[in-house]
């Protein structure tokens, strides 16, 4: 009995430590997550100020906000197109080591360009001006280097993957279509078996067909002044040709019926 006492109260000590557990993580993860609201709000609220103060001031303020403007929207871009990609690439974490070395100096310019809105010194701010835009444009150009190269490279990917997939297709859409490449067929008149004798019927039929329409348009007088030695085309010729070397065979083609011999008396 003790022992299943015991048991219990340690079942319930462990439930009470997983809650508590459990619920500090929770309260951590909202804190956190109010933590970035508000980092996004005043960034949102921020960079609208630097806009409107880019367009509608003049002078010293005007161009200072200008150089906050485009030094926080480069680093921003270039920081979410790394961050992005080195999730899926595990080459860009170099890439985003370097501009987190780069991010110091950018943090270090947009703090001073922050003072010197509130300089009230402007001829001195105005000298400082040229040397400020300098840094500017350095601190951007390496960002927005990091941020296309990192692009080039995951399109390159893309290209490499598209053209891969495109050939895996184009083999097979080929074996899907394995119909359209049909067999050599044989030649009509060469042919063996019952493909070449069909053929070969139907072109002697077509062949005395084309003989006696030609003697029908042909008179009488026509088919006389015809020497023995004279045929109706070339194709009687050559099956002449072919069948002279038996003198006791049919005339004609081997397909047609020989005729009976004549009875000597």
């Amino acid at each position: 009995m003790e022992s299943v006492i015991l048991i219990l109260g340690l079942l319930f000590f462990a439930f009470v430590a997983l809650g508590v557990y459990a619920g500090v993580k929770a309260v951590g993860a909202a804190k956190r997550g109010v933590d970035r609201t508000i980092r996004q709000a005043r960034r949102t609220v921020e960079e609208t100020t630097l806009r409107a103060k880019s367009y509608g001031q003049t002078g010293v303020g005007g161009e200072l906000a200008q150089l906050r403007l485009a030094l926080r929207t480069s680093m921003r871009a270039t920081q979410e197109a790394l961050q992005a990609g080195a999730a899926e690439d595990a080459s860009l974490s170099e890439s985003l080591g370097l501009f987190k070395r780069l991010s110091v100096y950018g943090r270090e310019l947009d703090e001073e360009l922050k003072k010197l809105e509130r300089e009230p010194d402007r001829a001195t701010v105005a000298s400082l001006l040229p040397s400020l835009k300098q840094r500017t444009e350095r601190i951007t150009h390496s960002a927005d280097s990091l941020r296309w190269a990192a692009r080039d490279r995951a399109r390159q990917f893309s290209d490499d993957s598209l053209d891969a997939l495109n050939a895996q297709i184009d083999v097979e859409a080929g074996a899907l279509r394995h119909w359209t490449v049909e067999p050599d067929e044989p030649v009509q008149g060469q042919g063996g078996g019952p493909q070449g004798d069909a053929s070969g019927r139907s072109q002697g039929q077509g062949q005395n067909r084309g003989q006696e329409q030609s003697h029908r348009s042909q008179g009488p007088g026509q088919e006389q002044r015809q020497g023995p030695g004279q045929g109706s085309g070339p194709g009687e010729g050559a099956a002449r040709a072919i069948t002279a070397s038996d003198p006791r065979g049919p005339a004609g083609y081997p397909w047609q019926k020989a005729p009976r011999p004549e009875t000597t008396n």
